[in-house]
């Protein structure tokens, strides 16, 4: 995986100021704890970098690179089937046995007595084979030996010891059943089949692994932003309660409206801590996602995201989205591939119901001599040859395993047909839906961003009112509440809209280009 140079990349670590915590003191006049001096680390993070961190140490993507580098070693493993083969076999044999006849060129017309015969046989094969692309295979044999026999009965014999050289080529080749270079090639292609599917397979995980880190980065912006909201609006109850309780010092107003603005400070307050909560848990999660070490993980680590939020509508076509979609979207090809696959094994399987007809044909020559460069010399002269050639046929009675298993293929190709439909049919539908979910939150933006105008108005309106005595504390803190709801909702509407976009990417299978990323 590479990546162009990006500015946005960089990162920057910094250690935030020491932060003095004390102890009160303990109980039955024990000194005081001393302050515990502690350092907290911030980290500025881009989301080009976060997606970039997790996608080099996320252990699923490296999982499934794995996978993708087995497949392609499945492909060398059936390549190797057609690889030569070549062996060696070197044997020394000494056989002595009774003669209870005589041998023609060794002993007399007639034996009076048990005659030895001791033979000695030192031989050497080397043989040669090659499975060849057509479905057959050739053999090559060459076996040259050396006997001797006991002097008592060799006398008759025209070489003692004799060197025999064998030189035997063989060809079997299968005329229906396992015949083609198609048949031959069948599990090649299987091989590759799955390791591009797996490839998909990769690709989608990494899709998958980015599109999720998103997701986790704009939620701990919106986090970080409503914690800013909840802040203001416990600042603004703040300045309120101020407000009052100097109003009813002067007496011109009843301590029901300071109580009132002391309990609207208490909820806010409540409602930084909450959101200071969910600002640590959404940077967990985020750091989750990056698989940190777990020695990292325990530092105490802060993560300011700096990338904004997008507030600008993209022009988007339907179509086009589809069709983007429907040629990038790895699940695609991953069906496309399992049909092919199930199509090839459908094929194999017809094959398979042909009966076994192979042509076998073989020759040979053959040499003799008294030491091994005249039996060399024979043995290549042509003068002594075999040769021979045969058809050999047969076929199961009633075939039932190829046929079952012929059915069950053609089966597998509809089932396989069929999901591609259905992946097709799922894609264009989630499209679809992605697109009407970006215009509806980009349209959510305008309808909350005028909703918080409205209260901002309202609010301002009613301090007003209240400053000249027209209103009540009540009806202040109300719209304070009403003008947090609209910011919240107007921020919510923003960062659902950027979730949206990239949701819309991973749909479209175009997420590795935001980021000019490349899979290698």
């Amino acid at each position: 995986m590479r990546t162009r140079p990006c500015s946005s990349m960089m990162r920057t670590v910094i250690a935030a100021v020491a932060v003095t915590l004390s102890v009160p003191a303990l109980s039955g006049g024990q000194d005081p704890v001393k302050p515990v001096q502690t350092v907290e680390l911030r980290e500025t993070l881009s989301l080009a970098d976060a997606a970039l961190r997790a996608l080099q140490n996320n252990l699923d993507i490296s999982i499934s690179r794995q996978t993708k580098e087995s497949r392609l070693a499945d492909i060398t493993v059936e390549q190797a089937k057609f690889d030569p083969t070549l062996s060696l076999n070197s044997q020394y044999n000494r056989t002595v046995n009774p003669l209870n006849r005589p041998v023609f060129g060794g002993t007399g017309n007639t034996l009076t007595g048990i005659q030895v015969f001791d033979q000695r046989t030192t031989s050497v094969t080397v043989d040669a084979t090659q499975n060849l692309p057509t479905g057959g295979n050739v053999d090559l044999n060459y076996s040259p030996a050396r006997t001797n026999v006991n002097p008592e009965v060799a006398s008759g014999f025209l070489y003692n010891p004799a060197y025999t050289g064998g030189l035997a080529l063989t060809l079997t080749q299968p005329l229906l059943r396992n015949a083609g270079f198609e048949v031959t090639k069948t599990f090649i292609k299987i091989a590759q089949n799955n390791a591009d599917v797996e490839q998909h397979v990769f690709r989608d995980r990494v899709l998958t692994v980015i599109a999720t880190v998103e997701q986790s980065y704009w939620e701990l912006v919106f986090a970080n932003e409503n914690l800013k909201v909840a802040q203001a609006a416990m600042k603004a109850a703040e300045e309120l309660l101020a407000s009052n309780r100097a109003k009813a010092k002067a007496g011109v107003m009843s301590i029901v409206d300071v109580l009132q603005a002391e309990a609207a400070v208490a909820s806010r307050v409540e409602q930084v801590l909450v959101a200071e909560k969910a600002i640590r848990d959404q940077e967990d999660l985020l750091r989750r996602l990056l698989n940190p070490s777990e020695d990292e993980l325990r530092h105490d680590l802060r993560v300011t995201p700096s990338d904004q939020p997008v507030t600008v509508l993209a022009p988007i076509s339907l179509q086009e989205a589809i069709d983007t979609a429907i040629e990038q979207r790895p699940e695609i090809v991953q069906a496309k591939k399992n049909a092919e696959t199930s199509d090839i094994n459908s094929k194999f399987a017809k094959n398979q119901l042909l009966p076994t007809l192979s042509f076998q044909g073989t020759m040979g020559l053959a040499g003799l001599g008294g030491d091994y460069g005249q039996s060399v010399s024979r043995n290549f002269s042509g003068d002594f040859y075999n040769y021979g050639a045969g058809l050999v046929l047969s076929y199961p009675l009633g075939n039932r395993s190829a046929i079952s298993t012929y059915n069950k293929r053609q089966l597998e190709a509809k089932n396989a047909e069929a999901s591609l439909a259905s992946v097709r049919q799922q894609i264009i539908v989630g499209v679809r839906e992605a697109v009407r979910r970006v215009q509806t939150d980009f349209k959510r933006i305008e309808t909350t961003r005028s909703a918080r105008i409205m209260a901002e108005k309202q609010l301002q309106a009613e301090q007003e009112r209240l400053k000249v005595g027209l209103s009540t504390t009540r009806f202040v803190l109300d719209f304070q509440r009403d003008l947090a709801t609209a910011q919240g909702n107007e921020l919510r509407a923003i960062l659902d809209y950027n979730k949206s976009l990239s949701n819309l990417a991973r749909h479209k299978a175009t997420t590795l280009d935001r980021y000019n990323l490349q899979l290698q």
